[in-house]
């Protein structure tokens, strides 16, 4: 294996999470948290094909449904950011 084989699809990755960050902080933190998301979702489809890289931290299932519920909770997490009706509309699904 090479030395760039062995990198897969880890910098695409860190680019995006770089990137996301940055728009986290610079231009808007609600498109900036689920581009974040969105990238760490990618990162769990690469992982789950098979393009482990240095993606690959642990076994394939754990990096899989770790990367899938941080990405999950951070896109939705972003999307209730400024949004009081899809808040309200989640919290009501908790109350009894």
């Amino acid at each position: 294996m090479t030395e760039r084989e062995s990198w897969g699809p880890y910098p695409l990755i860190l680019a995006g999470a770089a990137i996301s960050v940055l728009v986290i902080f610079i231009a808007n933190p609600r498109w900036g948290g689920f581009a974040l998301g969105a990238v760490i979702m990618i990162a769990a489809a690469l992982r789950f094909a098979g393009y482990g890289g240095q993606l690959a931290v642990r076994s394939k299932k754990n990096d899989v449904i770790t990367l899938s519920v941080f990405g999950f909770v951070l896109v939705l997490t972003s999307l209730l950011l400024y949004n009081n009706e899809l808040k309200a509309l989640i919290l009501s699904l908790f109350a009894r």
